[in-house]
């Protein structure tokens, strides 16, 4: 059991989470006990309370004491309280969450400490984070999906961990199955074959691109058995590497989804392999949704729509023909499951009927639990575990479903511990998340130029790999921009993301090209492009740039911010109220600037964690470019301008798309109490922006060597869209965009929401060149 207390959460007003401070109130003994440990056990619940209370003086001495002994009597005098106090030896377990759902792990200790099941909580940047966080013993507990336990088998430092999977979420219908679900191909029972060779020329029905039982699995075995071939081809895309094969091995196929993020190139592969949507209900859309799309829509489409073989999994093919499952018992079904067969990966068959065990091709292991080494006392986890889970389904708290990954069709279910690794191969499952590796694997090199930035590109490498997202990445540190954009000139490197004012230059000087571009919200422009906006309230009596002098300022940033310092010196200078950016700090009288000298007046006006509730972690936050910081960001610029805290906000256009972020729904601020304050002088509404601003922000861009094919670039757009898309649906998995342990803007800006590709009508080079010149943005 790891001895790491919570961390402070970054936004809550409530007293019992202050952090609590050495104090000679206190017995020294006390302070050791973990603040999670506290909240859980109710006979401390009162004394946090309390302590808080006085330290904020919120209460008088006396009146403390006394409220603090009643409730104490209270406490004592309750059965469930003692029934409690008999396990107090029992170990409190530390769980690892994403930081995006610190405010469910709030809850969840809050919830589960009422009820004697004490658990504690550290923030990670995300689940990969987690991960790592568990295997340095920082944490015990981190709940998995099967490709993070790949992660976590091939971690650097997975034989220090001593990783074991110990309690997997199973469902309720099927507690005993071995795993989450089984992949079989369905045929005719007088389908004249006996080997898998025989698949060839057949009609194949699928669940749909890029999922597991309908795709990934059959590709990773007919490939394995020598059936698909030529995977590898340079002249085409992995995708379009694995569509070639089945569109080669099968005569048709339906086989529904988005081909490619990209549109254009979706289009395109639907139009060269079309035999593979052939079979669809509607094959001319060949997307979701589709009668013939899916686990039941696969065998609908074997059963009535002409196909010859499907893939699907085991429950729905028991499910389809009305065959019990698990608990549920046997249904009338329309398809008589004598009709057909499971084909084996031996080229057998067997009947599909409820005594006969199904011939299975691979399977999708549980999701679970994962724990290090040092948790010694298993039992006590998995009651632990077992108990969240029966807490959270009563409460049905926001926390059982984000944090234990747990739904009404689902249970915590204790198995023997066993290390990820050896879970997936027995599932068969390692070979299916590792597609293509191990021969002539392309790969794709990014270039970076900091260690940082090596440090997120490496875990972004590794993370992706393990989500199918392919080709795979590679990493290259070179000592700045302009040798990364030599070295995909020269071949050593394939693709560098470089700030958009960059593009002219490494288009005429390295041959570059660019492919994908940030895509940001609503506000912004059809090449990504962000106006920077001044912000004052509508009661405000400024009405141009030179009012500002004398007023407090809020910005969005620091040195490297565009709109939140960049756009403003730029304007101030052009106004001839400022000769340089130093000046910045005189010109006004009060700023906050996050990442400024903590001692300037440019953080004067910050706040730091004030939800913390502790003047240390206050002072310690106080102006840093992090989350903590309550003014961080474009959001943040705007609370310091609503608070009060300054009477202008340099933000992004896109933050007053969001205002709905910075309250309560009863309390959310109208666009209507803001206007934006124009360059030229004069104020407009804050619909205004793309005319009344202090200059146009580019986005950060990927470019890759022009003298690479067509057929290379699509390569490289495919995956690194895939996955975009893939993390910026689910941040939890990995923080591709965001601040990065403590680091702003690494390879793409923490305000990106996921990327776009480029195509030929975006004209905007020179124009961003010349910005990135007039407001010397740093590259």
């Amino acid at each position: 059991m790891t001895s790491a207390s919570a961390p402070d959460p970054p936004k809550t007003d409530t007293c019992i989470y202050k952090k609590l401070e050495p104090s000679s109130s206190w017995p020294s003994n006390l302070l050791l006990v973990k603040r999670a440990t506290l909240l859980a056990t109710p006979v401390f619940q009162p004394l946090s309370f309390f302590y808080c209370a006085l330290s904020q003086k919120k209460m008088a001495p006396r009146r403390v004491i006394l409220v603090a002994l009643v409730a104490l009597s209270f406490a004592f005098a309750d059965s469930t309280f003692f029934r409690r106090r008999r396990d107090a030896a029992a170990p409190v377990f530390t769980m690892c969450v994403p930081q995006i759902y610190w405010k469910d792990c709030v809850q969840m200790i809050e919830d589960s400490g009422r009820q004697g099941i004490p658990i504690a909580c550290i923030a990670g940047r995300d689940r990969y984070d987690c991960i790592e966080k568990v295997g340095r013993k920082e944490a015990d507990i981190v709940a998995v999906d099967p490709e993070d336990m790949y992660l976590a088998g091939k971690n650097r430092i997975a034989a220090e961990a001593g990783y074991n999977l110990v309690e997997q979420i199973r469902t309720k219908e099927e507690p005993d199955a071995p795993y989450r679900y089984e992949a079989v191909a369905v045929i005719h029972k007088d389908q004249d074959i006996n080997s898998p060779q025989g698949l060839r020329g057949l009609k194949s029905c699928h669940t749909g691109i890029g999922r597991n039982v309908g795709y990934k699995i059959p590709i990773t075995k007919l490939t394995a058995m020598g059936l698909l071939t030529n995977l590898s081809d340079p002249r085409f895309s992995s995708r379009e590497n694995e569509l070639r094969a089945l569109s080669n091995f099968f005569s048709e196929g339906c086989l529904v989804g988005s081909w490619s993020p990209d549109p254009a190139i979706n289009q395109r592969l639907k139009a060269s392999y079309s035999n593979l949507c052939a079979r669809c209900k509607n094959p001319q859309l060949c997307d979701y949704p589709d009668e013939y799309s899916g686990y039941e829509g696969a065998l609908k489409c074997l059963a009535f729509g002409g196909g010859q073989v499907a893939w699907t999994k085991v429950i729905f093919v028991k499910r389809f023909f009305g065959l019990p499952v698990g608990n549920t018992p046997a249904k009338t079904a329309t398809k008589n499951p004598a009709d057909f067969r499971y084909f084996c990966p031996d080229g057998s068959k067997v009947p599909i009927d409820a005594e006969t065990k199904p011939c299975v091709w691979a399977a999708r292991p549980w999701q679970g639990y994962m724990v290090n080494g040092g948790v010694s006392n298993i039992k006590a986890v998995q009651d632990e575990i077992t108990g969240l889970g029966s807490l959270g389904e009563q409460k049905n708290a926001s926390w059982w479903k984000d944090l234990m990954l747990l739904d009404t069709k689902t249970l915590p279910v204790k198995t023997d511990p066993i290390q990820p690794l050896e879970h997936l191969n027995k599932a068969n499952y390692t070979d299916v998340i590792e597609r293509d590796f191990g021969g002539p694997m392309k790969s794709a090199k990014w270039c970076v130029w900091s260690t940082e930035a090596l440090d997120k590109c490496n875990a972004f490498a590794r993370a992706t790999f393990s989500r199918d997202v392919r080709p795979k990445l590679e990493c290259l540190l070179e000592k700045d921009v302009d040798t990364c954009l030599k070295s995909v000139k020269d071949g050593k490197a394939d693709i560098v993301s470089i700030d958009g004012g960059l593009v002219d230059k490494a288009m005429k000087e390295y041959d570059a090209k660019p492919i994908i571009a940030e895509k940001y919200g609503e506000g912004a422009t059809k090449e990504s492009e962000r106006p920077a906006v001044a912000v004052v309230k509508k009661t405000s009596s400024i009405n141009n740039l030179v009012d500002l002098k004398g007023k407090k300022s809020c910005h969005n940033g620091y040195k490297g911010s565009f709109a939140g310092w960049s756009a403003p010196v730029h304007a101030l200078k052009a106004a001839k109220q400022i000769t340089n950016p130093d000046d910045l700090a005189e010109f006004f009288s009060g700023s906050c600037a996050p990442g400024a000298p903590q001692q300037s007046k440019l953080c004067s006006q910050c706040a730091g964690n004030i939800a913390s509730g502790s003047d240390k972690i206050i002072q310690e936050t106080k102006c840093k470019p992090i989350e903590a910081e309550a003014f961080n960001g474009d959001l943040g610029a705007l609370r310091c301008l609503i608070a009060g805290n300054g009477d202008v906000a340099f933000v992004s256009y896109t933050a007053l798309f969001q205002l709905d972020k910075l309250g309560t729904p009863d309390q959310i601020p109208k666009g209507s109490d803001f206007e934006l304050l124009c360059a030229n002088g004069g104020r407009a509404p804050i619909e205004d922006g793309k005319r009344c601003n202090l200059g146009v922000e580019p986005p950060r861009v990927i470019v890759i060597s022009g003298s690479r094919s067509e057929n290379a670039r699509r390569e490289f757009i495919h995956g690194i869209l895939d996955a975009s898309s893939t993390y910026a649906e689910s941040p939890e998995l990995f923080s591709l965009f965001g601040n990065w342990d403590g680091k702003s803007n690494l390879i793409f800006k923490d305000d990106a929401i996921d990327l776009k590709s480029v195509d030929d009508t975006w004209e905007s080079w020179g124009t961003w060149a010349t910005t990135q010149q007039e407001y010397n943005i740093a590259s």
